[in-house]
Formats: structure tokens, C-alpha cells, sequence
């Protein structure tokens, strides 16, 4: 049967047989699968009155933990987002009570973006029916094909620079 891929990558190869283009079928399915589960994945938020980026910068706050705050420049690195995208929304989901802006006991310059009570009821609400609907998308995996690609992913999101550091 074979996906999309598959035919744009077969259309090349006739078109342009002195071109090796395998990168396409690794990039190529990695574009696709992106734009399908964001769909997929969309609707739970939806359901919620969120949007995706929304769920996580209070996802991002709640892992936190106590008292689930972090700086707007914390946020930022967090969402690989330009400073007016991270303002953006931290601006939405205070106006939807859902964080609060908190000026830094010792450095008045200083300015923390905290979840409010409503804020971490509703991630602590949604967490769990994303994550059954992730568990959803993925269950044609089976355990040993979730760990190789766990790896191979996480092989090519270092080898691109995105690594983690306190």
C-alpha cells in the first residue's frame, strides 16, 4: 500500500534517478506526522477552550512544581519561541485566569508567571485525557518499536542542538 510519501519519493526517483533521495522519506514522514497528530491532538485541547500552545505553557508551569512558576525568560526557553509569541500567550491565559503575573520578592525587576489554582485544576484535568490520546495515536507501536524510536528520535533531536541544561 505504502503512505504519501512513498509516491512523491517514487515520482523523484523516475524524475531525477541521478538524485539519491532518502532524506525526503525521513523528513518528508516527520512534516506529515507532525501536521497530523498537532490535528489530532488539537481537538482534546480544543475541548478545553485551549489551544495547544496554550496546554503547554501550563503543562511547562505545573511540572514546575511547587509554587508552579517560572520567569518569562524560563517560558521562553522552554516553548523555542520568539519573547513577543511567549508574551502572547502567558497575556491569553491570564486573561483566562488561568496565570498570574508576580513581581519577584527580591528583584522587583523580576517578573514570575505562576499558574493559578484554576491553572493547575485544568492541566491536572486535561493531563490525563492527552495522555490517552497520545497512548491512542501511537498503539500501532509495539513496546520494542516505541523504545527504538524514542531513541532514534532523540538521537536526531540532539544532533540538532536540542538539548536540555538547568
Amino acid at each position: 500500500m505504502g503512505d504519501a510519501v512513498d509516491a512523491l519519493v517514487a515520482q523523484w526517483r523516475r524524475e531525477r534517478p541521478d538524485l539519491d533521495v532518502w532524506p525526503m522519506e525521513v523528513i518528508g514522514r516527520i512534516s506529515r506526522l507532525s501536521r497530523l497528530l498537532e490535528r489530532r491532538l488539537k481537538d482534546v485541547f480544543a475541548r478545553y477552550g485551549l489551544e495547544q500552545h496554550e496546554f503547554d505553557v501550563l503543562a511547562t508551569l505545573r511540572r514546575a512544581g511547587p509554587p508552579y512558576e517560572l520567569t518569562a525568560g524560563g517560558l521562553l526557553k522552554a516553548a523555542m519561541v520568539t519573547s513577543g509569541a511567549i508574551t502572547n500567550r502567558i497575556d491569553r491565559l491570564e486573561a483566562k485566569n488561568l496565570v498570574e503575573r508576580v513581581r519577584d520578592s527580591d528583584d522587583r525587576r523580576c517578573v514570575r508567571i505562576r499558574l493559578t489554582d484554576r491553572g493547575r485544576e485544568l492541566v491536572d484535568e486535561i493531563l490525563p485525557v492527552h495522555l490517552a490520546n497520545e497512548t491512542g495515536l501511537l498503539s500501532v507501536l509495539s513496546p520494542d518499536d516505541r523504545d527504538h524510536l524514542i531513541g532514534v528520535l532523540r538521537t536526531l533531536l540532539e544532533s540538532l542542538g536540542d538539548t536540555f541544561s538547568e
